[in-house]
């Protein structure tokens, strides 16, 4: 499983009000903002899926039966453990907010 760094500021479980002057400081444009945010969220849910395919792949077998998925501790670990992650919005929000997110628009360097 993925270690959570204790360095790494607290990300909120919840949703939380943002004021709207935080979000487009570095872009001057508040849907652009947006646009970067959304997009590293959908980077992050792809990374979240695919890390969690790959763990329950493991578990996989082409002849399960009923008793076996009950009694697999493991795999209600595995999938509790990612449940209880933050949302990949919170995260991108997140990051972009402390600067940690690259992104560039080739129609303002041009």
């Amino acid at each position: 499983m993925t270690a959570i760094n204790p360095n790494k500021p607290a990300i909120a479980s919840s949703t939380v009000t943002r004021d709207l002057r935080e979000l487009d400081v570095n872009t001057n444009n508040i849907y652009e903002s947006l646009v970067i945010m959304s997009k590293r969220a959908n980077q992050i849910s792809n990374n979240i899926k695919e890390e969690l395919h790959q763990k329950l792949s493991e578990f996989a077998s082409s002849n399960d039966n009923l008793e076996e998925v009950f009694e697999n501790r493991e795999q209600i670990e595995i999938s509790k453990y990612y449940e209880k992650l933050p949302k990949p919005s919170l995260v991108a929000v997140q990051e972009f907010l402390d600067d940690k997110v690259y992104y560039r628009n080739p129609t303002k360097e041009a």
